[in-house]
């Protein structure tokens, strides 16, 4: 385990350098803040107490206090129009509700880790604008070390003009070209050889959110951290029982991209990806309760599949950079035979699943549902997604933050998982 920690660190510092966005007017930056940031014990990271905005819709300030200077990076973004800044790992420790409230040029701001020595501050902006200023003050006469980003509104085509030209809308580049925001989903070397010397089956699960996306929220409680407590409850019970191999997309908070995920799968040759959130209604269209398994399909299977994969598909966007678009190879993938195959085998599990935990959980009046969401678009993996239950409904959250109905809803989920491989395995051994 501490092997496995001890890489991802590395491969994400590495990452964090070799990805690194165009940098903003760092005039100002003294010269100690050039060197590079070393990955050094949670206590040693930079502490963030306070960040405000001031001024109005054509000129508006962002200041943030830090207990030590920090480098950073900044860019603008179109379609919507963001500011995205990115500094080394910032132990966030800022007010409830910091960021959920806009002024001026900018609607809203939110903040979190997007790789083991990353963090990320992302701003939504109510129009077009450019970076006038940006830099770091030193703490002095009893002040804070602060990071300073000045705004300044402009007209769409000076906008455009401004952008890097791998950001230009016009140029965006397709998910196959663009360079992963975390540690990448190839397997290395070693892991491969590993993996075929074990010989077992690849189950890979996936907790949704992380870092900077905190997903759904109520009563203090995040999906991200929910959904990650069940997916680690559920490799420790598959691991338990030696039968298959376990790998997470994360375990821990920190923020990989929808196609990284499904990635880990394919590159894995998985033979089960299972994807784990936490849903929430908004309160004006009332109230839900109940675990729901969703499988793809090209249309939506109703209103409500639709409106979770429209909001799903949206957190690569929410942490900065929107990677929608598919590359076109996948996209003909999706109608070849193996991925029709794919999602045989998909419903199949889905079916399954749902008749192991309808006896351990409550599930949704209408439990198995299926819509385009991408993060089930491996064509040769079968996928599905499962929402455990609805963070807006009270008896709902009472039973995600219950270690007890954890444990139930783990074991019935491992037990459909095993029913399913142990037939899947039987069947293909018989055909060879």
């Amino acid at each position: 385990m501490a092997s496995r920690t001890n890489q991802r660190v590395l491969l994400g510092c590495a990452l964090l350098c070799a990805a690194a966005l165009p940098c903003a007017d760092s005039s100002r930056l003294s010269a100690a803040e050039s060197q590079p940031q070393p990955i050094v014990a949670v206590a040693n990271f930079p502490v963030a107490s306070a960040a405000r905005l001031a001024g109005d819709g054509k000129q508006t300030r962002f200041i943030l206090d830090l207990d030590q200077t920090v480098t950073f990076r900044a860019v603008t973004l179109a379609d919507p129009y963001r500011v995205v800044v990115d500094v080394p790992q910032v132990n966030f420790q800022l007010p409830a509700g910091a960021g959920s409230g806009g002024r001026g040029l900018v609607k809203a701001f939110r903040y979190g880790l997007v790789m083991p020595g990353g963090s990320r501050i992302v701003f939504d902006l109510t129009g077009p604008a450019r970076i006038a200023n940006s830099y770091v003050l030193e703490a002095a006469n009893g002040q804070p070390a602060r990071l300073v980003l000045e705004l300044e509104e402009v007209d769409r085509t000076a906008f455009v003009q401004s952008l890097a030209p791998e950001h230009r809308p016009e140029l965006r580049p397709t998910i196959a070209e663009a360079q992963p925001a975390t540690a990448p989903a190839t397997a290395a070397p070693d892991t491969a050889a590993q993996q075929k010397a074990d010989g077992r089956p690849v189950v890979v699960i996936d907790p949704g959110h992380g870092g900077i996306d905190n997903g759904t929220q109520s009563s203090g409680e995040s999906e991200k951290n929910l959904v990650l407590a069940f997916g680690l409850a559920l490799r420790d019970k598959l691991e338990k029982a030696g039968k298959y191999r376990v790998v997470m997309t994360r375990d821990d908070d920190t923020f990989i991209p929808l196609n990284d995920r499904t990635k880990v799968a394919r590159n894995l040759k998985a033979a089960l990806f299972v994807s784990i959130h936490a849903d929430a209604l908004p309160r004006a269209e009332g109230d839900a309760q109940g675990a729901t398994i969703y499988t793809l399909s090209d249309k939506a299977s109703d209103a409500e599949a639709q409106r979770l994969a429209d909001a799903e598909n949206r957190a690569d966007a929410i942490a900065g950079f929107n990677l929608a678009e598919e590359p076109t190879d996948v996209a003909d993938i999706l109608i070849d035979l193996t991925q029709r195959e794919t999602r045989t085998f998909s419903n199949r599990f889905a079916r399954l699943l749902m008749g192991e935990m309808k006896s351990t959980v409550r599930m949704h009046k209408h439990p198995l549902k299926s819509a385009g969401f991408r993060v089930l678009k491996a064509p040769d993996v079968p996928s599905v997604l499962v929402e455990i239950g609805y963070v807006s409904n009270k008896g709902d959250l009472e039973h995600l933050v219950s270690e007890g109905w954890r444990s139930r809803a783990v074991g019935s989920m491992a037990q459909a998982i095993d029913g399913f491989l142990t037939k899947r395995m039987a069947t293909a051994g018989s055909s060879n």
